[in-house]
């Protein structure tokens, strides 16, 4: 599972730590969030993240 960063605002979204202010628990994969996820930092939506090494 990796990392995935938003182009927007530069929050890194790790599957290892998951969301949990948003309920989204540790341990779930990017591509496992919902489709109505977005950044809890600036609101972007799922497709303007990219996936970082």
């Amino acid at each position: 599972m990796g990392k995935y960063e938003c182009t927007v605002c530069g929050y890194v979204y790790d599957p290892e730590e998951g969301d949990p202010d948003n309920g989204i628990d540790a341990g779930t994969a990017f591509d496992d969030l919902p489709e109505d996820w977005v950044c809890p930092l600036c609101g972007a939506t799922k497709d303007l993240f990219e996936a970082v090494a």
